[in-house]
């Protein structure tokens, strides 16, 4: 049974469906097309994990899925609106909760106050300054490797034949 302009009875109520209908118009709201190609590139300048596809994105413009809360946060920043009234409406608040910060009490003052900065910085200098930073990470485990690699091939040593001494063997007759 089809109602004009709703298809399917009850898909109005699907809760995917309706934070499309809440995506979209935030994204005309803020002076967006809402078209999944806009979406993918704005959603993933923005996003810190893993790039959304075109696919994906779709899927949530059409309220086939919906975005777990740490990217409807970050939907929400980028178009000016809550993560409360993006994800769940205006009339349905619930306390939606930002991911935690990867630097808790036990980083000092001065990595606190590095993270702020980068933070503060514009999204093309921030990704640059990533790269600069997994750069130095993966030379720094690739040389922590070779160090254990080196430490464990000289603790196994060959040890010179007919060094029976050496050892703790006593030499015997040949």
């Amino acid at each position: 049974m089809q109602v004009p302009g709703v298809g399917i009875i009850g898909r109005m109520s699907d809760p995917k469906t309706i934070f499309a209908k809440r995506l979209k118009a935030a994204m005309e709201a803020a002076g967006y097309q809402a078209r999944p190609s806009v979406l993918e590139r704005e959603f993933n300048i923005r996003h810190w994990g893993k790039p959304m596809t075109l696919h994906g994105v779709r899927r949530w413009l059409l309220g086939e899925t919906m975005p777990r809360n740490d990217k409807i946060v970050v939907l929400a920043n980028w178009l000016s609106v809550t993560p409360e009234s993006l994800g769940f409406g205006e009339n349905n608040i619930l306390q939606a909760e930002e991911p935690k910060k990867p630097w808790g009490s036990d980083v000092g003052y001065q990595d606190r106050e590095l993270m702020k900065a980068l933070m503060s910085l514009p999204v093309p200098q921030r990704r640059i300054v990533r790269e600069v930073i997994m750069t130095f990470a993966r030379d720094a485990e690739r040389e922590r490797l070779a160090q254990e690699t080196r430490a464990t091939t000289a603790d196994r040593k060959p040890r010179v034949r007919g060094d029976a001494a050496a050892d703790g063997r006593v030499a015997g007759p040949d």
